[in-house]
């Protein structure tokens, strides 16, 4: 039956969408933090459809929510008043830490990024924006635009003039080998050189952890100092929570508090998580910015009522259980786990992160060199030990992506970090021309 259903994939999808796996998975159903197969095979799942299960699978409060909203009524686009998109905009508004915060509702991070974008670009009159190298914002054109990793950017053509700045990777790079502080001060200098170089830019949009670039992320206070250098010419900061959202982090609510010294930003996207599943994105502006466009506007899907009434019964799930604090003590756990093992293994160059997202970075043993292989190698031996992660990585890198539900126990990831383990030693037993 899966084979019938990969041939009539690809027979009507585009050969550039990608599927994990020699032999494609399909998911069928899940619970609490495992899925199953269409043959009937359990996985503990570590990588909730791209970091979007954030709280559990078939989590009993969303899932009441939004088959009563459903006997209602399901959709009236932006055009009518909306309860329940009214409700959870106003409780993201006072949870984003931005002053004076109006909120859009979009279906994806994509949207929010390219939504972000026309505010920015609008309200400063300027068409230049400044991104980070190895960043992924999203798959619409403007979004590809300002994209700095190579394998996520299929064209050059863009709307946008994008400069990109360094900092967003600690460990590799022409700062990499410098301290904490010499790092952040090296990118400022950056920073501050590109500024003198170009017309005044609209706005830096980072991710705070970068997710398909492999989960690197620059030192604490690197987006703060950044912020100074911003602020004084008047440029925005967009920070993109797309993944890192909703207190993932398990330190912060927001990727963007690690780096709060300077204020919050002008305008945050959010996405995946907050829906569980549920197609919901969105911008948080300063209302001034929200407001700087001057003609009508609407959304036809964008808080639509049964993806609001999953947004607001999984955000309540998620502050009443204090699953950020889980994610902080399970993930911390998780962490040095994983890193113990990491320490035998020799394809392992790095594990890094915070809370449940972390990424464990592969290279060809002795060597700083990516191992794409040996990546794939990993992911199909976990699978086949009933463990389903992801991968990413950008430049000359290959990284592996842990990111649970947020609602992970302390037995589930043992248990993951046990098949981890044995994937990860599995490829050292496999021949060096197959890897």
């Amino acid at each position: 039956m899966t084979k019938d259903l990969l041939g009539r994939h690809r027979a009507v999808m585009p050969d550039w969408l990608a599927l994990y796996y020699e032999e494609p998975l399909e998911i069928t159903h899940g619970e609490g933090r495992h899925v199953w197969d269409a043959a009937g095979n359990r996985y503990l799942d570590f990588f909730g459809g791209i970091l979007t299960t954030m709280t559990a699978h078939a989590l009993p409060e969303v899932t009441k929510a939004v088959s009563e909203q459903a006997g209602r009524i399901i959709h009236s686009s932006t055009l009518y008043l909306n309860r329940p998109m009214v409700e959870l905009a106003e409780r993201i508004a006072q949870l984003s830490g931005i002053p004076d915060a109006r909120v859009f509702f979009t279906t994806s991070g994509t949207e929010a990024n390219d939504t972000a974008l026309l505010l920015a670009t609008t309200y400063r009159r300027s068409n230049t924006v400044l991104a980070m190298r190895n960043s992924y914002h999203g798959r619409s054109f403007s979004a590809v635009g300002i994209t700095g990793n190579r394998g996520w950017s299929p064209t050059s053509l863009s709307p946008l003039q994008t400069l990109y700045v360094h900092g967003g990777v600690r460990t590799r790079g022409p700062y990499a080998s410098l301290s904490d502080e010499d790092f952040v001060a090296a990118c400022v200098d950056d920073l501050k050189d590109i500024l003198g170089h170009t017309r005044p830019p609209a706005a830096l949009i980072a991710e705070p952890i970068q997710g398909v670039g492999g989960f690197t992320s620059g030192p604490d206070g690197l987006y703060a100092a950044f912020r100074e250098v911003l602020a004084e010419r008047g440029i925005l900061w967009i920070a993109d929570e797309v993944q890192t959202g909703w207190g993932r982090t398990g330190d912060h609510f927001w990727g963007w508090q690690a780096h709060g010294r300077s204020g919050p930003p002008d305008m945050l996207t959010f996405a995946k998580g907050i829906g569980n599943g549920m197609s919901i994105g969105g911008v948080v502006a300063r209302g001034e910015i929200m407001n700087c466009l001057d003609s009508n506007s609407i959304s036809t899907f964008g808080g639509t009522q049964i993806t609001m009434a999953a947004g607001l019964a999984n955000l309540s799930y998620l502050l009443e259980h204090d699953l950020q604090g889980n994610a902080r003590r399970v993930g911390g756990l998780l962490l040095e786990r994983l890193r113990a093992v990491a320490a035998q293994v020799p394809h392992v160059r790095e594990v890094r992160g915070r809370g449940l997202m972390l990424g464990i970075e592969l290279t060809r043993p002795g060597t700083d060199e990516a191992d794409p292989v040996a990546a794939s190698a990993v992911l199909e031996a976990a699978r086949e030990g009933g463990l389903l992660i992801g991968k990413g990585g950008g430049h000359n890198t290959t990284s592996l992506r842990v990111a649970p539900p947020l609602s992970l126990t302390v037995a589930e990831a043992e248990e993951g970090a046990a098949i981890l383990e044995h994937a990860l030693r599995s490829i050292q037993q496999e021949p060096a021309e197959h890897l």
